[in-house]
């Protein structure tokens, strides 16, 4: 049987991470199933999620393994942090929700055969191999004049992207709030935003954060470090109207800082007051978790509000299939522009596990997103 190189994570019941290259064994291909050489696939931080857990990695150490490939140890901490992986100890996983490559051999049906030679995006898990068998059904054929480095991020940011848009105008919200928005999702959006006609409210955390958006076009970027923070996004909220925010930090006082000036700006035209708060419903969507803090807030926003969780995932198999092929069909046509993603650096399988890169690409930070090119 065929084997295929592909990194692994492994978190031990001892405490300890294990970032490994592994052969691993390549199965038969069904029918409507193909098999693509793996050309670039970007870390994102749904990725680093898994590939760390919640490992300490001021603690990584690295050597080789028997074959000369590099190894990555690192020491979870005791307490929560182990009890929060507690579902995947001694598991080996692989990694990469996304990438892009070549399709180089197909299953019997019609459809795949079609497939190959085609360069292809393709979501699924286990991208960061150098082979990836998929089915048909989660592979986007790129645009003939499109690379695999451009078709990388086809679906975790622009479907997160136009998600969120979608998940909007589903709840009866007209306009929306987002953080973290310098990302390359935060990006996204904006053009998304832009030129759909939709006001959208930026958080940053940094000056040359609001320059960068504000030379994209975008009108309205609050930097939350500044002291005028929440008097410049309750002034946002009331010029926009935006009741819905999506927040990647997920820790902290962001999120309840947002439900608060929501409150504010919409009693800036209350006709009466009421003890209850304004009647109209607030919604922040916690996305991701930058911030590992807990989650803090005051109870200052009135009895119609909600947080909870969105996910990419439940809202794909939630809005349905043709929802979702709309969406995939706008990113294949619109990727060069209005979803276009942008690297600092593209790296192999081996340099993933280096830990000068590491100490980069794990940043999570404005312009040190990484790409993984399995073939390097």
């Amino acid at each position: 049987m065929a084997t295929n190189l592909q990194l692994r994570s492994l978190i031990k019941k001892s405490g300890e991470l294990e970032l490994s290259l592994v052969d691993t064994p390549l199965p038969a291909l069904g029918a409507d199933e193909v098999l693509i050489s793996m050309e670039a696939s970007p870390l994102n931080p749904s990725d680093l999620g898994l590939l760390f857990g919640t490992a300490d990695m001021r603690t990584a150490k690295a050597s080789k393994d028997s074959a000369g490939r590099p190894v990555v140890t690192a020491q979870v901490p005791e307490g929560a942090a182990m009890r929060a992986m507690a579902s995947r100890l001694d598991q080996s996983m692989p990694v990469g929700n996304e990438g892009a490559g070549v399709v180089i051999e197909a299953g019997s049906s019609p459809a795949a055969q079609a497939l190959l030679g085609k360069k292809v995006a393709a979501i699924g898990g286990a991208m960061y191999s150098q082979l990836r068998a998929v089915p048909m059904a989660q592979c986007l054929v790129l645009p003939a004049d499109a690379s695999t480095t451009e078709g990388a991020s086809c679906f975790v940011n622009p479907l997160t992207a136009l998600g969120m848009v979608e998940t909007m105008r589903r709840e009866g919200h007209t306009a929306l709030v987002h953080t973290a928005a310098a990302s390359n999702l935060g990006q996204m959006l904006n053009r998304i935003c832009m030129k759909d006609g939709v006001a959208l409210v930026n958080i940053v955390r940094k000056p040359e954060q609001v320059a960068l958006l504000k030379g994209m076009g975008a009108q309205y970027v609050c930097d939350s470090s500044a002291p005028t923070f929440l008097q410049d996004l309750t002034d946002a909220l009331a010029a926009t109207g935006a009741t819905i925010a999506f927040d990647a930090t997920g820790g902290g006082p962001l999120a309840g800082q947002i439900l608060g000036c929501m409150e504010a700006a919409l009693n800036r035209n209350a006709k009466e007051y009421s003890r209850y708060g304004s009647t109209t419903h607030k919604q922040v969507y916690l996305y991701g978790g930058l911030d590992t803090r807990p989650t803090e807030f005051n109870r200052n926003f009135g009895m119609a509000w909600g947080m909870g969780g969105w996910l990419l995932f439940p809202f794909l198999q939630k809005a349905g299939a043709a929802t979702v092929q709309a969406l995939k069909d706008r990113v294949a046509a619109e990727l060069k522009t209005t979803f276009a993603s942008h690297y600092s650096k593209e790296i192999s399988l081996a340099e993933a596990l280096d830990l000068d890169v590491i100490a980069v690409y794990n940043q999570r930070a404005t312009g040190t997103k990484f790409l993984l090119n399995p073939s390097k």
